[in-house]
C-alpha cells in the first residue's frame, strides 16, 4: 500500500497528478475488495479478487512505461519505491516467456504438490478439452505465454 503524503514527505515527481485518479481508482477498489463479505467462499477464494487489482495496478505502470513511455523513469522509479506497482513482477514481464504472467506464486515450485508451477501456466493447447483450470493461489485461468 501506497504511503499517505503529508507535508514534510517529499513531494512526487512531475506526472504524478495525471495518473493519480486512476491509481485513486484501484486503491478504492481494493478497498471495496477487502470490506467485501467472504462467507461462502473457501479460503483461498477470498484472496483472488485482491490479487486480481494488484496484478492490474501493476501492468498499469508497465504499460504506461514500457508500452506507451507516458511516464519519466523518476516517476517510474517513484511509483515501485512507493510500492504503487510490485517491482519483481515487472521484472518477470519482461524476461520471455513471462509476459502475461499473473502472480509470482504461479512460477514457485514449492508451492506445488510435484515441485512445477502452477497449472495455469500450462498452454490451453496442451489441456484437455474442455477443462476448466483455475489457479489455486489467485483464480488465474491461463497466463502461459503460449495462449
Amino acid at each position: 500500500m501506497p504511503k499517505i503524503r503529508t507535508t514534510r514527505t517529499k513531494r512526487p515527481p512531475d506526472g504524478f497528478d495525471d495518473i493519480e485518479p486512476t491509481l485513486e481508482e484501484f486503491a478504492r477498489k481494493m478497498k471495496e475488495i477487502e470490506n467485501e463479505p467472504h462467507e461462502g467462499k473457501r479460503i483461498v477464494e477470498s484472496s483472488w479478487p485482491v490479487f486480481r487489482i494488484h496484478h492490474q495496478r501493476s501492468r498499469y505502470i508497465y504499460d504506461l512505461f514500457y508500452k506507451r513511455k507516458a511516464i519519466s523513469r523518476e516517476l517510474y522509479d517513484y511509483l515501485l519505491k512507493n510500492k504503487y506497482a510490485d517491482a519483481n513482477l515487472i521484472a518477470k514481464w519482461k524476461k520471455p516467456g513471462f509476459e502475461k504472467l499473473c502472480c509470482l506464486r504461479c512460477i514457485q515450485p514449492r508451492d506445488t504438490n510435484f515441485g512445477t508451477t502452477c497449472i495455469c501456466r500450462v498452454p490451453k493447447e496442451k489441456l484437455e478439452e474442455g477443462k476448466k483450470v483455475e489457479c489455486v493461489h489467485c483464480g488465474c485461468r491461463g497466463c502461459a505465454s503460449g495462449d
